[in-house]
């Protein structure tokens, strides 16, 4: 592949850049050479990367080591001679330092259980039994023949309800039952009983029916293959065997139960994350929701359209991601290249499709970026905006042409970033996916992006922070870049972003909204009545609206670019009452005026004593003392009439007869 070495070594200032033509073979040396001076050292081969990681760790004093894919990602490809500024940015790019995330251990000490419907069941577990603890439940056992010596159990029953992962499967299992051990030519079971509780490490499921799992392939230890297939039945009891001891998977969300908006005093209000997690892992706890670590598989759904940033993606966190989308565009930049298109993809999917494109096609264009991610989903609104900030002209997300889940998160974030865009004058095509297995179609799908100008001046910016704070940084940075910005955009509904409108004639300053709102975007006043509103820390999770007694409350989604930086806007404001013993200040005056309007000579405890209606106009303190004074007891009613007994009417009736 041509090399562009000048522009690799502008882009990247003080480096040293040691080029070659056989790195990995005829001048390994080299590489010797530069691992012994003890620096941290990037290799541009990531096919050769066992090689090299091995003469480093065989060179004394030699020091960390990493590596980056330029030669599929940009050398091979029919731009090639053009490609210097791309791949001096990934190189850029590769330096960026990724913050650690934490790791949840799953533990399996081997106990497998096998699911199906007929004898093929037992052949697999003939596989495995020499190396789990293998029990096998056969949904219509016919014709079941016995085995001479029971090496294993085989016992009959339907699987009703699973949950649970790798080391922890809890199953409800019907019509359970176990084979007589007399049984002749074919087993036979004794007594069904439904209800039976089963617990296994790992599960087998070769029953052909619907999965006991949503997104059945992201959770661990649960293994599905058809029993029609011979191939893959025995590629499922080959992971199977694998699956004993312990193994560590990243803990991809970051949780913080303080910032979630779910519910409050029992009224729920977001949803986004509960709707859109594939596995089932997100679940309501009180006001918040909890994230199972363990059947987490990653897809970032949840951290991506979470309003408040309560959960955040930790593979990478999202001012990581954009620290490094900054690298990668202001080094493509640097280095003279144009019209950047930014495309996020996975290494299974993506790097296999570009890996093919590159041996077999013409390659990716060479103002196509790839930025590497553990699951397109998780890219969220903030990523974009970024992006599109530091001066990219589009982006693009490569998905499956089925997708192993629903990505109903990324078309939502998809859907909220067009309108911003659009509103800020990056007119086109902007954001889309691609949705392709076939490396030609993917390439034919990137030339025919439209060339389009991103921003004239880039911003610079360097993101900080929690996810909440880094997406209104990058909105007000890509807002101050872009071609034709306005302050307002209106959004669809939904979006975390808004404002509130209050009737304000029928809003009585009960404050009930400010204290259900999550985010504090909703307060008051310690001093006197006032109902105030911060646009800015508004998610739009609707529970001012369903608290409200008065139903005054409607949500308006939009993005105000001037609430970044706007004070407080006071939505209503009243003179507070007056104790008319004391003068201190309590309540709202309209409020109070109001209430002893409808109670003045309509309620029977406050008709004929103007004592008593003052007592109302009083604050806490005077009203206690003041009902002291006049031994006033609130509860106290009219006399009861007496209780009429039988023997009362009967006596009666003698008493009338007798007269």
């Amino acid at each position: 592949m041509p090399l562009d070495g000048e522009a690799v070594r502008r882009a990247c200032g003080d480096t040293v850049v040691i080029a070659g033509r056989q790195l990995c073979r005829a001048e390994l040396d080299k590489f010797r050479k530069a691992a012994a001076a003890g620096a941290p050292i990037l290799v541009a081969c990531t096919q050769e990367a066992p090689l090299f990681t091995e003469v480093s760790n065989e060179t004394e004093g030699a020091g960390a080591i990493s590596f980056v894919n330029i030669r599929e990602t940009a050398g091979w490809s029919k731009d090639a001679k053009a490609s210097g500024p791309k791949m001096a940015a990934l190189i850029a790019a590769a330096t960026e330092p990724m913050p650690n995330y934490p790791w949840v251990t799953l533990s399996s000490e081997g106990v497998a259980l096998l699911y199906g419907n007929d004898e093929r069941v037992v052949e697999a577990a003939h596989l495995l039994k020499d190396h789990l603890d293998v029990t096998v439940l056969i949904k219509r056992p016919v014709g079941i023949a016995p085995v001479r010596v029971t090496e294993f159990p085989v016992v009959k029953g339907s699987i009703v309800s699973a949950k649970g992962h790798l080391g922890a499967f809890e199953l409800t299992i019907d019509e359970y039952a176990v084979p007589s051990p007399s049984s002749r030519s074919e087993l036979a079971f004794g007594v069904a009983r439904n209800g039976a509780v089963s617990r296994c490490d790992i599960l087998i499921d070769l029953s052909g029916d619907a999965p006991l799992f949503p997104a059945a392939d992201l959770r661990d230890g649960y293994l599905r293959a058809d029993p029609a297939d011979p191939t893959a039945v025995l590629r499922a009891v080959l992971k199977a065997r694998d699956l004993t001891g312990s193994f560590d998977k990243p803990r991809y969300i970051n949780f913080n139960e303080g910032l979630c908006a779910h519910s409050r005093s029992k009224i729920v209000g977001c949803r986004r994350c509960l709707d859109l997690c594939p596995t089932g892992a997100i679940s309501p706890n009180g006001d918040h929701v909890i994230i199972d670590p363990q059947i987490c598989a990653g897809c970032g759904q949840c951290a991506a359209v979470c309003p408040t940033g309560a959960a955040a993606y930790a593979l990478p966190s999202a001012d990581a991601m954009m620290r490094q989308l900054r690298t990668l565009l202001a080094t493509y930049r640097g280095a003279g290249g144009k019209r950047a298109v930014v495309m996020f993809h996975d290494a299974d999917h993506g790097g296999e499709l570009i890996d093919a494109l590159a041996r077999y096609g013409e390659g990716l264009p060479a103002n196509v970026l790839p930025v590497q991610v553990n699951e397109v989903t998780q890219v969220g609104l903030e990523a974009v905006a970024a992006a599109f900030a530091y001066g990219a002209s589009a982006v693009r997300f490569l998905l499956r042409a089925k997708p192993r889940h629903d990505v109903a998160g990324l078309a939502k974030t998809i859907g909220l970033a067009e309108p911003i865009l659009a509103g800020l004058g990056f007119d086109g095509a902007r954001v889309a996916t691609i949705e392709t297995d076939d490396p030609d179609s993917l390439g034919s799908l990137l030339r025919a992006v439209a060339s389009m100008e991103g921003a004239a001046k880039p911003a610079t910016f360097s993101a900080v922070g929690g996810k909440r704070e880094v997406m209104r940084l990058a909105l007000r940075e890509m807002h101050a870049v872009a071609p034709a910005p306005v302050d307002v955009v209106m959004l669809p509904e939904g979006a975390p972003f808004g404002t509130v409108e209050v009737n304000v004639e029928g809003c009585t300053l009960c404050l009930a909204c400010v204290s259900a709102c999550p985010t504090g975007a909703l307060s008051d006043d310690p001093e006197r009545p006032m109902l105030r509103f911060a646009e800015d820390a508004c998610v739009q999770c609707g529970l001012c609206k369903a608290t409200c007694p008065e139903k005054v409350i409607t949500l308006k989604p939009q993005m105000n670019f001037l609430s970044f930086a706007a004070r407080n806007r006071v939505i209503k404001e009243e003179e507070p009452f007056l104790c008319i013993s004391c003068n201190t200040p309590f309540g709202v005056k309209s409020t109070v005026e109001r209430v002893v309007a409808k109670l003045e000579g309509q309620h029977w405890m406050f008709k004929n004593s103007k004592e008593r209606l003052d007592v109302v106009r009083m604050c806490a303190d005077c009203r206690v003392s003041a009902m002291a004074k006049e031994n006033f007891d609130p509860f106290a009613t009219t006399p009861r009439p007496p209780v009429r007994t039988t023997e009362d009417y009967l006596r009666e009736r003698e008493q009338k007869d007798q007269s």
